[in-house]
């Protein structure tokens, strides 16, 4: 189980992501930049301990009415090769040291935990407690075996999310503006779904999709 250490973050992950949420095609927020409050999110483990891996879920009161996003993290000690392009930025940890913070939909290490979620062999954690399964968090998968893990194909954004397509054949969708909804509404083709909960602006708290699996690709 990862140790959340609590510790000074310079930048901070909102500050981060104040500068790094205008430049997605899912973003559509106030012209004058974010305006991000904390309203929710999990974490997963890394088997091997060397990486953070964080969904986080923020809401944008920047524009005409407020807009709640998922951002996947992880958190290394070095640089990850290849994913210059995918790079949040880099933030000093009080404990860890310097970190590097990327998008995690380019992380293969993250893609392999949320499909282990997804098939049952991974187990949602508390965001900000160690040791502590995330109770909000539900999946389930229908799926005819396992799904191969590795990224094998491309990452790619829209207005709604992110495509991951895998070297099976498979697709991870990864739900980056996020709305209530029903679990049972899953869409056409899905194999496997991920649910999580979250503070609405309203205070009351509300649930919906944040990833779904297809066995082929997404229609």
């Amino acid at each position: 189980m990862a140790v959340i250490h609590h510790t000074v973050l310079k930048p901070t992950k909102l500050e981060l992501l104040t500068a790094w949420l205008p430049s997605r095609a899912w973003y559509s927020g106030g012209a004058e930049g974010p305006g991000l409050v904390r309203a929710g999110g999990f974490r997963l483990d890394d088997p091997e301990g060397e990486v953070g891996i964080e969904f986080i879920v923020v809401t944008d009161t920047s524009g005409d009415r407020p807009a709640t996003h998922l951002v996947p993290l992880t958190y290394r000690g070095a640089p990850l090769d290849g994913a210059e392009h995918a790079l949040v930025g880099t933030m000093e940890h009080g404990v860890l040291g310097q970190r590097w913070v990327y998008d995690g939909c380019h992380d293969p290490v993250l893609a392999a935990q949320l499909l282990a979620l997804i098939q049952g062999t991974a187990e949602a954690q508390a965001q900000s407690v160690s040791d502590t399964p995330d109770r909000d968090v539900a999946r389930s998968y229908t799926g005819d075996g396992a799904v191969r893990t590795d990224v094998g194909g491309s990452v790619t954004d829209d207005r709604e999310g992110t495509d991951i397509r895998l070297a099976g054949g498979a697709t991870l969708r990864v739900r980056r503006v996020l709305r209530p909804a029903p679990a049972e509404e899953l869409p056409q083709g899905a194999v496997g779904h991920v649910t999580t909960a979250w503070d609405a602006p309203d205070g009351t708290r509300v649930r919906g999709l944040c990833a779904v699996l297809y066995d082929g690709p997404r229609a």
